[in-house]
């Protein structure tokens, strides 16, 4: 069990390790791919349009008696404030956020013209600082949300330019007017500002529709509470002018706290234009009374009224006195009748107390509507129309709208029937005395009672147009501004250069990693040891390395090197495999083209010769014939000519500039090759080799085209499969699998072609064993992996160089390749 563990760990440390050393034969992709990622985030952070980020601050009073105290507690005694419920947070979010308090804020302020400067790259927005100002004739009728083109000439002129299919480019001068069917306007020079830079100098500015524009606008405020029981807004937005952005924040706390003071001051405005209209009545009659008592003092030359006179004239001027309030009181009511009946809100009514009405239940009928309006208000700002809520809302108006006009009806009723009727019985009692006076005193009376009348009512009424007056004048606003935006304080959100060069930093190196793993997940290539060793039992004879060298006799030129080192372990391992004394018939086939059955073919029976072993290379590839070639023969002769007994065995053999080595070429292209490698003259040349040699080595075609190779395996001692790495498809040894285990070819092997290894791992150095996963189960055990002893022969000096070196020879060759 501790083996098997032992093992697994072992495994995973060994695909761990090729899994980076894949990852380091990439190197140049995650330089490529980090100097990309980190060039894109580079012209991201420099070329994207900045965007800053602005604060400012609200506080919502909700408590007011608490907060300020005194003052608004002797306004509510006059009854010159509505009692509304605290207010809502939420709701107070709404009203921020409302089209209407927007489009306010964007009328007050200079935002219905863009100007912008064009860049080669992207434009930039000048709020305050264009060289120029445009002055727009309200009276016509202007182009808005189209690109006016403005470049500046000289001191004097400018090029006006309107694209999208109006065609319209001419040369102005500052200040002269432009009339068109769709625009009217002038252009001046900015005092202070103006400067013509002659690499910027083209602009353009828009005239903004002031609809869009406050949708716009409103959507990008961000409002937040402090926490949710606070009442501490916290309102940002984000543009690319900071200055323009902190100043729509703070217009849009300027108004916002002005309309909540207008709300507040419209009830005494209501209330001092009521009684101002009541008092101009009252003058008029007033100064008539006045000039009326001056008047019959001089002409009857009374200064003064008797005693019993006196006391009746002070009963009959208390009763009219009481008269004229409930006259007053009837007013009123007939105004709040009026007012309940015509409008659908409560927000600037005179409530009773202020006329001096004490009555509870109308005091109560009039706050509770003003409440319940209150409240409709504040939820239809977030609510829709069939919000159940706001029909509850409406239902609840509705009944205290009938209540409040059925109690006014009958405070009416009670005022006309009872109370002056009683008021006017008395006054008749009163009269009847004073007609028992002397008919001049009794004249003096009435006259002087009128005036007094007059006198008491004006007093009252400037009364409380003073108490209206004193409420307006202490009004405060129930909300303030915290903290007004600042430009100082605006933080840049976009573009984040370091967040951007991260994620280029990660980008970069993951890009390509994701890229190595998803090319290793879908290669169906042979890649490594494993790959065979997984699907077949078939032995592995040895590997090849890749032939870096232009000839294909790497053997005989290049002895020293690591590849003829690696034919010599595979001559070795033959030994192994061909026990029998007769048997030196080795034949070297492949699937397809490619795989480097050829060269393995000639390397091996170069090998083989150069052991002293009298060799035979026979080449029976008669479709494609090309082992010729690499020896400088002609190929007039061979096989082909051979099996039709054109030629005799002698002539066909032809030696070679390699000691031992003989071979015979395929001959001229026959119309039948396999039908002549089955004939009884291929068995007896075999034979004969055989006998005349002590190894004959066989190149056939690729299995995969022709069953040339298959004919041949029969004659074949010992038959090698050359698969090659990252060329051979998987399935190549699913078909050599199914040879072996249904013996349709005897003493099968596989012999690993062309292995490329990295400078840097995949051979033996000091000591240890870097191996690929290749190994020889064979010989004298070299346990070479995929360099073969790189570093140890003479002719392999790129390994022997430091790493430093070997990383720049990569980088050379890298650029080398890229460029041819």
């Amino acid at each position: 069990m501790d083996y098997n563990y032992h093992d697994f760990n072992k495994e995973e440390t060994i695909i761990l390790k090729k899994f980076i050393f894949k990852i380091l034969l990439k190197w140049h992709w995650f330089v490529i791919s980090l100097a990309l990622a980190y060039a894109i985030a580079f012209l991201l952070n420099k070329y994207s349009s900045p965007q800053y980020r602005v604060y400012s601050s609200i506080l919502i009073k909700e408590n007011r008696n608490e907060l300020l105290g005194g003052v608004e507690n002797i306004i509510e005694d006059l009854g010159l404030t509505n009692k509304r419920r605290k207010r809502n947070v939420i709701n107070e979010i709404d009203v921020l956020k409302s089209y209407k308090l927007n489009n306010k804020a964007i009328e007050e302020l200079d935002f219905e013209i863009t100007y912008v400067i064009v860049g080669r790259i992207r434009d930039a927005e000048l709020y305050t600082t264009s060289p120029f100002i445009v002055n727009l004739d309200t009276s016509q009728y202007q182009l808005r949300s189209h690109k006016i083109f403005i470049t500046l000439l000289s001191e004097d002129e400018y090029r006006l330019e309107i694209d999208e299919n109006m065609n319209v480019n001419e040369v102005l001068r500052f200040g002269e007017q432009y009339e068109s069917d769709f625009l009217n306007f002038n252009i001046v020079k900015r005092p202070g500002n103006f400067k013509i830079n002659p690499v910027k100098n083209k602009y353009y500015f828009v005239i903004n529709d002031l609809n869009s524009l406050t949708n716009r606008y409103k959507s990008k405020v961000n409002i937040n509470v402090n926490d949710k029981k606070g009442s501490v807004l916290y309102l940002s937005m984000q543009g690319e002018v900071p200055k323009k952005v902190s100043d729509y924040l703070n217009k849009i706390g300027e108004v916002y706290v002005r309309s909540g003071l207008q709300e507040k001051n419209t009830i005494a405005e209501n209330t001092i234009k009521f009684i101002n209209d009541q008092l101009n009545d009252i003058i008029d009659s007033l100064e008539i009374v006045e000039n009326n008592l001056q008047s019959f003092r001089q002409n009857n030359k009374i200064i003064d009224i008797s005693k019993e006179g006196t006391a009746l004239f002070e009963k009959i001027e208390q009763l009219q006195t009481e008269k004229a309030l409930i006259k007053i009181q009837e007013k009123y009511y007939e105004y709040l009748l009026h007012y309940v009946q015509s409008r659908n809100d409560f927000q600037d009514v005179i409530v009773p107390s202020i006329m001096g009405i004490n009555d509870q239940v109308l005091n109560s009928l009039v706050s509770q509507l003003i409440e319940l309006y209150t409240e409709k208000g504040e939820i239809a700002f977030s609510a829709t129309e069939d919000n159940p809520t706001l029909d509850v809302i409406n239902h609840k108006i509705q009944i205290a709208r009938d209540n409040l006009i059925e109690n006014i009806n009958n405070l009416i009723k009670t005022t006309s029937d009872i109370s002056l009727r009683e008021i006017n019985r008395r006054i008749g009692e009163v009269d009847s005395e004073i007609k028992k006076l002397p008919i001049t005193e009794r004249q003096l009376i009435n006259i002087q009672r009128k005036f007094n009348l007059n006198d008491e009512i004006y007093t009252y009424m400037l009364q409380k147009k003073a108490e209206a007056g004193i409420a307006k004048a202490s009004n405060i606003a129930d909300n303030m501004v915290l903290d007004e935006a600042r430009v100082d304080n605006a933080m840049l959100v976009s573009p984040n250069i370091s967040l951007n060069i991260t994620i280029a930093l990660i980008l970069g190196l993951l890009v390509p990693l994701v890229f190595i793993i998803l090319i290793d997940f879908f290669n169906n290539r042979i890649t490594e040891r494993k790959d065979i060793e997984a699907i077949t039992s078939v032995p592995i004879l040895g590997v090849v390395g890749h032939n870096e060298k232009e000839t294909e006799l790497i053997v005989s030129e290049r002895p020293k090197s690591s590849l003829s080192e690696s034919f010599r372990t595979i001559r070795t391992n033959l030994q192994y495999m061909l026990r029998e004394k007769d048997a030196n018939i080795i034949s070297l086939c492949s699937t397809v083209s490619g795989e480097g059955k050829t060269f393995c073919a000639l390397n091996l029976a170069s090998i083989i010769a150069m052991s002293n072993k009298k060799t035979m290379l026979l080449g029976l590839d008669l479709r494609k014939p090309k082992l010729h070639k690499e020896f400088n023969l002609d190929n007039d002769t061979g096989i082909s000519s051979y099996l039709i007994n054109k030629n005799t065995i002698d002539e066909i053999i032809k030696p070679t500039n390699i000691e031992n080595l003989h071979i015979i070429p395929s001959g001229p292209i026959p119309p039948n090759p396999s039908e002549l490698l089955e004939t009884k003259a291929m068995k007896d040349l075999l034979e004969e080799l055989k006998r005349r040699y002590d190894f004959v080595i066989i190149d056939t075609p690729p299995v995969a085209l022709v069953t040339d190779a298959l004919l041949i395996s029969r004659y074949a001692d010992i038959n090698i499969f050359v698969v090659r790495q990252n060329f051979s498809n998987k399935g190549v040894i699913n078909f050599v699998d199914d040879l072996f285990t249904g013996k349709k070819v005897q003493n099968l092997s596989i012999l690993i072609n062309d292995i490329k290894a990295p400078a840097g791992y995949g051979y033996k150095r000091y000591g240890y064993k870097y191996g690929y996963g290749y190994g020889y189960g064979y010989g004298y055990g070299y346990g070479y992996g995929f360099g073969y002893g790189y570093g140890y022969y003479d002719e392999d000096k790129r390994l022997e160089t430091s790493f430093i070196k070997r990383t720049a020879n990569s980088i050379k060759s890298f650029f080398k390749n890229k460029k041819s």
